[in-house]
């Protein structure tokens, strides 16, 4: 028998049970359809938390302070000031940039307009530093900085909440706390981090903030550069050096800080994300496993019917061979329709929760052939014994079978 006569009789088998070959497929169908809506999500959540990672700005460390312990209370965080941000600008060698910060949320307000926005006090570096670009006006000086200039800089969401156009708010005045800051410039857009929504935020200079709005003069955090990716380590142990000397911290004693690389509980949560896609997939596998099952139970019912009739295929001829590799072609195209129809499915219940649900996701081509393939070797897998056991069948003994 050729090959194609063979695929010709096999697909005639499956078509004359339609309704028995579709609820075989069904098994295969869902862990498909499982599988590439699971890997589709967590595609999705890896590419958000790539865009986010590249959003932050590249080789950036956060310093933040320790926490004061007395008897073992916790008496909340230790003092750190622009004064220690100074003292890592002395003389760097691995660090490129510093600046500190300090945020609260205030209110607002603009003509008639009022609402409750985060305010963040910063050095100028901070914009290149955390890769924020001005999209119209222009940012302030370290001049304005040191004198304590009331001049904002305004996220691109920041005029929704007020009622009005952000980008009509250049040169206007904007009250924050009931003190009046000029608008200089419009950052543009960065997307919702998660955390904090830069679009909403109003940025104006540290020495402003600690003087004139927030009454204080602690920051929250100080962010730096390093040079480079390869600086990391070296530029961490710089930090400690240098701090410790400014806090007059002695040898031996806990940091009354914490340095964090945010690269790294961005890669963290990447490979969390991935660890959970592959649990969810591996789970949708085992119904790969059961509608493998499946397939190999209706191809054994198969065989017992079609017994007669693989015994008249003998007799005319046909060798083991043939029966084996016909059995096998019927177990195998269930399971590639059956990944077909998957594949399909999964990309349409992708594209339902992205829409209905403003999920993220994301479906590499490499996912969808990935199934195919695995979906064939359960077909084969699976199909190997039923048609194993036909092509064993004596052909006097079948001619027999009524």
């Amino acid at each position: 028998m050729l090959i194609g006569e063979i695929l010709q009789v096999a697909i005639a088998a499956i078509w004359a049970n339609k309704l028995r070959s579709f609820l075989t497929m069904l098994g295969i169908i869902i862990g498909i359809a499982a599988v590439i809506t699971m890997v589709s999500l967590g595609e999705g959540a890896q590419r958000q938390v790539q865009a986010r990672l590249e959003g932050l700005g590249t080789n950036i460390l956060t310093v933040r302070p320790g926490q004061q312990m007395f008897g073992g209370l916790d008496r909340g965080d230790n003092e750190m000031t622009a004064k220690h941000a100074e003292a890592l600008r002395v003389a760097p060698r691995y660090i490129a940039a510093v600046s500190p910060e300090m945020s609260r949320r205030q209110q607002v307000t603009y003509l008639a307009g009022n609402s409750n926005n985060q305010i963040v006090g910063v050095w100028p570096e901070y914009f290149e530093l955390q890769n924020t670009k001005l999209a119209k006006g222009r940012l302030f000086t370290d001049g304005e900085e040191r004198g304590r200039r009331r001049v904002a800089l305004l996220g691109s969401a920041v005029g929704d909440r007020l009622n009005i156009n952000t980008s009509l708010l250049l040169g206007k005045n904007v009250s924050i706390r009931g003190v009046p800051f000029e608008v200089i410039g419009i950052l543009e857009t960065k997307g919702d981090q998660g955390f904090n929504n830069p679009d909403e935020t109003i940025y104006i200079p540290l020495a402003t903030a600690q003087f004139r709005v927030f009454g204080t003069e602690r920051v929250s955090t100080i962010s730096v550069q390093a040079i480079d990716a390869k600086s990391m380590d070296p530029a961490i142990a710089e930090i400690d050096r240098v701090l410790r000397r400014a806090m007059r911290q002695k040898p031996g004693e806990p940091s009354q800080f914490t340095v964090r690389n945010q690269t790294s509980l961005l890669e963290t949560f990447q490979e969390t994300a991935q660890t959970f896609t592959f649990l969810l997939a591996g789970i949708a596998a085992v119904s790969l496993m059961v509608g493998g099952i499946g397939i190999m139970n209706i191809m054994l019912v198969s065989v017992t019917e079609r017994t007669r009739e693989i015994g008249i295929r003998k007799a005319l001829g046909a060798k083991p061979r043939h029966i084996l590799l016909q059995f096998l072609i019927e177990a195998l195209v269930l399971c590639i329709a059956g990944g077909i129809v998957g594949v399909a499915t999964g990309f349409g219940f992708g594209l339902l929760m992205q829409k209905m649900a403003q999920w993220n996701t994301a479906v590499a081509p490499g996912a969808a052939i990935g199934a195919l393939v695995f979906s064939a070797a359960v077909g084969v897998f699976f199909g190997i014994w039923p048609a194993r056991r036909a092509a064993k069948l004596d052909p006097i003994v079948a001619l027999r079978h009524e």
